[in-house]
């Protein structure tokens, strides 16, 4: 089960840092952003929105749209506001899933929030009902695949059965089946990233600075450095080098 405590907690202890470690973040975003083929759009929701990076692009494509963001995180909010001072962006503190917003969007949109969502159908639900007539539902969703090289590593050198939470985000058939259930066009793309890092320190300071840990079930005092070097020993065994998988996928919808 996704504890959105603990998400949130995990985003806003780390804000101050988010930007210096989202590469993949900012990769997914331009890719999302690349992908909206519309234009006109004035009334725009971008849920997740973080430290704004990705409101930002939207703000560069649709200059004559107003945009409300939102995100769990205040200390991430803060720092959106500070980045993007514009009076046609409204930043809100809310839950993605628990939207009170009465409002119609021509586009809902977010980049790498969606994976935290527990019953995403029924929020794409409300946001389908959000929508206006032949409005678009846009994001970026982060995979089961994620990470697998770091999960692979953790059972074969502990002994331990574990699962991160990337083991368990949503599939490429399951995310396309809810979209064709509630929309009448879509569309469902799949990219994958990797990075390499000069030790596996270094990848699970990216994890915790960019908050994709999330409510991993690794107990506490689990990472000792003697436990981080068995780990990366094994890591390198497996893999040669200390790599990291992102799989992600990008889904279009029209109302």
């Amino acid at each position: 089960m996704i504890n959105k405590k603990v998400i949130e907690n995990n985003f806003s202890r780390y804000a101050k840092f988010y930007d210096s470690y989202s590469t993949i973040q900012n990769f997914s975003a331009q890719e999302l952003i690349s992908q909206v083929r519309a234009n006109g759009f004035k009334n725009i929701l971008d849920i997740g929105c973080g430290t704004g990076n990705y409101t930002r692009l939207l703000k560069g494509k649709f200059p004559q749209a107003k945009i409300t963001a939102i995100d769990l995180s205040k200390e991430m909010l803060c720092i959106a506001k500070d980045k993007l001072a514009d009076r046609s962006i409204k930043f809100l503190r809310a839950d993605g899933q628990k939207l009170k917003i009465k409002e119609k969007f021509d586009l809902i949109s977010s980049n790498a929030t969606f994976q935290w969502f527990e019953g995403l159908k029924q929020t794409l639900q409300q946001y389908q009902k959000s929508l206006k007539k032949c409005g678009f539902i846009l994001f970026s969703t982060f995979g089961p695949l994620t990470f697998y090289e770091l999960h692979e590593s953790l059972q074969s050198s502990s002994g331990e059965v574990f699962s991160i939470s990337a083991s368990e985000f949503l599939g490429k058939e399951k995310l396309e089946l809810m979209l064709k259930d509630l929309f009448k066009e879509v569309e469902l793309k799949q990219r994958i990233y990797t990075e390499k890092y000069d030790s596996l320190n270094d990848l699970l300071k990216k994890i915790k600075y960019t908050g994709v840990r999330g409510n991993s079930k690794i107990r506490q005092g689990f990472w000792t450095a003697k436990k981080i070097a068995q780990i990366e020993k094994t890591y390198l065994s497996k893999f040669k080098q200390i790599v990291a998988t992102y799989q992600i996928f990008f889904c279009r919808g029209v109302k």
